[in-house]
């Protein structure tokens, strides 16, 4: 089985993830975004830099195919996956789908200081992010299970996570 962690940037994907994957026996941790820089050699911001978002989209939908085809992982995904309707078909088929929630206050607080986000990096940061989340919910929300990770330490929300799995799995089956 594999849990595929989902939202913006900033909800906690990769710090929750890699607590997952510690207590979660035989799992491992990808996080995505890792993978596409390992793969291209370069960083994220440079891959939108010199070839564009329509270009790191197609990257990063190449690699989920390619991590999908393994098992027991816990996988955090870029914050845009979910723009492309075969990413969430792919996600929902392949993986148990956590969208890890928080409200635009939580998300900005977070990210306010990184220049590793390219989405960020021109213009008012807390403009993007609202604009970002409202076209984003919608397709977040089609995760299978969705938790809020406003105002909640890692170790609590990854407990949290681990509680909401045992009770999807006992309804699935």
């Amino acid at each position: 089985m594999n849990i595929s962690l989902i939202g913006m940037m900033g909800a906690g994907k990769s710090t929750i993830g890699k607590i997952l994957s510690t207590k979660l026996k035989n799992t491992s941790f990808i996080d995505i975004d890792d993978e596409i820089i390992k793969q291209e050699k370069i960083t994220i911001n440079e891959i939108f830099k010199t070839k564009g978002e329509e270009a790191f989209r197609n990257i990063e939908s190449d690699i989920l195919k390619n991590v999908l085809n393994n098992d027991n992982q816990i996988i955090s995904t870029g914050g845009g996956i979910i723009l492309k309707e075969e990413n969430i078909n792919l996600l929902k088929k392949k993986s148990i789908v956590i969208y890890l929630s928080a409200v635009w206050e939580t998300l900005y607080d977070r990210v306010k200081n990184n220049t590793e986000r390219p989405l960020l990096n021109n213009g008012n940061i807390e403009l993007k992010i609202k604009t970002l989340l409202s076209e984003r919910e919608p397709l977040y929300k089609k995760a299978d299970i969705i938790i809020s990770t406003d105002n909640k330490e890692p170790d609590h929300i990854a407990e949290e996570i681990l509680k909401e799995l045992e009770n999807y799995e006992r309804t699935a089956n």
